[in-house]
């Protein structure tokens, strides 16, 4: 994936990040064990839209049925270790030691934010990323239960919506992420998009009035299948 995509070498702190975040970049790392930063600049990049995000029916009987308890923001760093940890079919990261002391230095500065999945105490699934003004940019996610990843994504494009964000970036596209809407633009409509999103006023919302009413409102018919 990364012979994909321009690179270059840089040393990242803190504040570069941001930096580059708010033009376009991410940081990847070639495997949990590498030393060395890269700067990513795809030139399709994927987004999940949020006014044209699918929740699935079944999903959302599972959201509603209390199977999970969710926070967000209140163990930020459990979160990226466990994105980080080897899992069954993902036996490798690109999150190295590195990328995670810099993004729980974002967390603590009040822009990195996670949503976290918990069943009977254990956290089982979660994702964090990225919040500037009107755009989030999502990191990663793991998965240790049925679903707790899809779970953590729903809340997180729930909190978003109500939150007053505009664009929600996934750099990638996978098909866990296509099943929700997720689409691939061009570099220069992604730049275009973003510059619009920073300038967006928008909260990041820990615990939002209003959670259940937003999941019905996301459970729209697919327009392809109408499920």
């Amino acid at each position: 994936m990364l012979g994909a995509v321009s690179r270059h070498t840089v040393q990242i702190t803190p504040d570069l990040l941001l930096r580059a975040y708010r033009a376009g970049l991410f940081p990847m790392a070639e495997s949990r064990t590498a030393g060395q930063l890269y700067w990513l600049d795809p030139e399709m990049r994927g987004i999940l839209p949020l006014q044209g995000f699918h929740l699935p029916r079944r999903l959302a009987r599972t959201l509603l049925s209390g199977a999970f308890t969710v926070t967000a923001d209140t163990d930020f760093a459990q979160t990226i270790a466990l994105c980080a940890a080897p899992a069954p079919g993902r036996e490798d990261s690109w999150i190295n030691p590195e990328i995670e002391q810099l993004f729980n230095a974002l967390h603590a500065r009040g822009v990195g934010h996670s949503v976290e999945v918990w069943q009977e105490g254990r956290m089982v699934g979660g994702l964090y990323g990225v919040a500037l003004g009107g755009a989030f940019f999502g990191e990663s996610m793991f998965s240790r239960a049925r679903d707790a990843s899809k779970v953590a994504l729903v809340h997180l494009v729930a909190r978003l919506r109500l939150g007053g964000f505009t664009l929600l970036d996934t750099q990638f596209i996978t098909g866990h992420l296509s099943q929700f809407g997720a689409v691939e633009i061009p570099r220069a409509l992604y730049r275009q998009r973003l510059a619009r999103a920073l300038e967006q006023p928008a909260r990041w919302l820990p615990a939002p009035e209003g959670l259940e009413e937003e999941f019905r409102a996301l459970r729209a018919p697919h327009p392809k299948t109408g499920l």
